[in-house]
């Protein structure tokens, strides 16, 4: 384990969380709120933290998947206790576990929140929240990666470690160009959300915490009615973009290029849409009698749905009042997620496509146990590593989801609660059903639950991998 390294990028990713946490100060000076002096306070322990772990470069830059891994987790352990400490210098959030849970929730892009009344809350302190999302969205790390020459070739395992999917390659031959690409695209669609959302009537505050919380999907609302409140095109806006932020970010880049046959030969874009569309068919005609006309009940299925699918957490209206199916069909697609590469949470449509695939070639296998049966993804033969990931991948996230459920269901709330609550945070989404449903929140658990979902959330934004080797003894073993 080279010690050296990870504690050279641990000391990066400090330097560039003391300048993240400058950022909320000017919107202290405009707002003219002293909590702005927090973050000061933050910022110059990150950079004295940061300057103490990077004054020296490591002798030994060989780096493999395992640091690269341990890198991440701990970069993102890092990262949220340092983001935590605003909260407690300006004692808006005075307790430690709920100070890292708003936190970690943020970072996550997972949107669930221990606060009863948002509003309360300074504006500098729910512009940090609301920028914790868009940080967290793409990955520090892949931030890091845009201005730094790390580890040459190695810094792939840092951005596999990091990214969402069962599989992540290069857009361009460069690492650093290809982190470049991915902000750049990300950076684009974020602004052109602002701009829309000004266009819509919403004040520049809003429109740019509403941006930064889409492009995340993170979901952190800045009133207490999330987005209940907003007129039906900003509502609108933000439900095309919480989709569009869904969407692998390669499909941008073949976009840019000018490629447009192998967007259209994308399985998991053509899936992902398919799942919207029918759900927001099915949701729609379902709750049509809740609502005026068949077209606002549609316009309330279809944001309900992208919120959930994409993992973003806004809200518009109540859902855990919907019929059963309805919940029922939002609950499946807190599971199911968005598409691998973009900045959304769950299982991913993509591992879901192929564990189909697998399931339909395992039949015909015995079936025709002499045929040759071969998973096939937009054409292009799946490898059996890349079988073996994802099944590997469902095995520990059922796991993990089931263990979770048993530790939070000591707290004797309703199975509804319990399961919800652990699906809502092990897939990033923020809003569960019944007492964690959208306009409730996490504040009523205990401290031993709350590091329960803390847990899940690192390693539900982290692809579970991570954090279970974090965890692992034998991680830590000196190899023979």
């Amino acid at each position: 384990m080279n010690f050296g390294f990870i504690r050279y990028i641990l000391g990066w990713i400090l330097n560039f969380q003391g300048a993240f946490l400058l950022a909320p100060c000017i919107v202290s000076i405009i707002y003219k709120e002293k909590s702005g002096y927090a973050f000061i306070i933050a910022s110059l322990i990150s950079f004295t933290a940061g300057a103490l772990c990077t004054w020296k470069k490591p002798k030994n830059k060989s780096f493999y998947a395992k640091e690269g891994f341990v890198s991440v987790a701990l970069g993102w352990i890092v990262l949220s206790i340092s983001g935590a400490l605003p909260f407690l210098i300006s004692g808006e959030i005075p307790n430690v576990f709920d100070a890292l849970f708003e936190t970690i929730s943020g970072y996550t892009t997972t949107g669930a929140t221990i606060l009863s009344d948002v509003e309360a809350m300074s504006k500098t302190v729910l512009f940090w929240r609301s920028f914790t999302h868009w940080i967290g969205g793409m990955g520090i790390l892949v931030f890091v990666l845009c201005i730094l020459p790390l580890a040459g070739g190695n810094n792939m395992h840092l951005m596999r470690a990091e990214s969402p999917g069962p599989s992540v390659g290069k857009l361009v031959p460069r690492v650093k160009s290809t982190a470049m690409i991915l902000y750049g695209i990300y950076t684009f669609l974020t602004v052109l959300e602002c701009i829309l959302l000004l266009i819509g009537g919403m004040g520049a505050f809003d429109a740019i915490t509403t941006s930064f919380a889409t492009a995340g999907t993170g979901g952190f609302g800045i009133r207490n009615s999330s987005m209940a409140e907003y007129n039906m095109f900003i509502q609108n806006v933000v439900a095309v973009f919480m989709v569009l932020f869904g969407v692998n970010f390669t499909i941008y880049f073949l976009i840019l290029v000018r490629k447009p046959k192998q967007v259209f030969k994308s399985e998991e874009l053509k899936a992902y849409f398919g799942i919207i569309l029918v759900a927001t068919l099915v949701i729609g005609f379902n709750i049509r009698d809740s609502f005026s006309s068949i077209w606002v009940a549609l316009q309330q299925a279809f944001f309900q749905v992208g919120t959930i699918i994409t993992t973003t957490g806004f809200a518009t209206t109540d859902f855990n009042l919907w019929p059963t199916l309805s919940k029922s069909i939002i609950v499946l697609l807190m599971f199911i997620g968005a598409c691998a590469g973009s900045t959304g949470g769950g299982i991913k449509v993509s591992r879901i496509v192929i564990a189909f695939k697998n399931v339909k070639n395992e039949i015909a296998s015995f079936i025709h146990p002499k045929s040759v049966q071969i998973i096939r993804l937009e054409g292009k033969k799946v490898g059996n590593d890349v079988v073996r990931s994802v099944n590997t991948y469902l095995v520990l996230y059922a796991v993990l989801f089931v263990v979770s459920v048993l530790c939070i269901s000591l707290e004797n709330y309703s199975f509804e609660t319990s399961f919800t609550s652990v699906a809502a945070t092990l897939n990033n989404i923020g809003p569960g059903l019944d007492g964690v449903g959208p306009m409730e929140n996490f504040g009523k658990f205990n401290p031993f639950s709350k590091v329960v979902f803390m847990f899940d959330m690192l390693a539900g934004r982290l692809e579970l991998i991570p954090m279970v080797i974090l965890f692992s003894p034998c991680t830590w073993k000196k190899s023979k």
